[in-house]
């Protein structure tokens, strides 16, 4: 099973800012369905089935580095990793890259809250849930570093990529 899942998107036209540069808001958009497309294509979980079942989860933060831009009409591939696990949080990362994944478009971290969505409120992740979870963290990431030394990390692989590649 795959612990950094990819797919490729298309950046559209109304997403796009007046020279054709993806809008930086929009980025999150593209990082969380991609996610959520990642959950359902390679792991068959369908949020809305843990929705039904009470529960759900709230953005606790976003941090995100924009490195090149995304341009109108150009194929994206978008990979995401769960990195982290508990049960009152899940600490997500996704990565934007050109089509053959030879540069780095942007990173985005994500923490996540577990709610009851009877009551709105935060919650705890089910022990079935937090097996499965666990299963899927990325453990070759540390979680624990900060995006500036994760990014300094995935800009040294695309160089020697890169390098390799000439």
């Amino acid at each position: 099973m795959t612990k950094t899942p990819s797919s490729s998107y298309i950046i559209r036209f109304n997403d796009c800012d007046l020279l054709g540069h993806l809008n930086n808001s929009r980025y999150l958009d593209y990082f969380m369905n991609a996610r959520e497309d990642h959950l359902r294509d390679f792991y068959q979980v369908d949020l809305t089935s843990y929705f039904n079942h009470g529960l759900g989860w709230v953005v606790g933060g976003h941090e995100i580095a924009y490195i090149k831009p995304a341009l109108y009409n150009e194929v994206v591939s978008i990979q995401s990793s769960l990195l982290y696990a508990d049960s009152e949080l899940l600490f997500l990362e996704t990565i934007m890259m050109n089509k053959s994944q030879s540069h780095l478009k942007a990173i985005m971290r994500t923490k996540l809250v577990p709610i009851s969505t009877q009551t709105g409120k935060k919650s705890q992740h089910p022990s079935d849930f937090m097996n499965w979870a666990k299963s899927i963290e990325n453990e070759a990431i540390n979680h624990e570093e900060n995006l500036q030394v994760r990014l300094k990390q995935l800009l040294s692989t695309f160089k020697a990529k890169s390098n390799l590649a000439t």
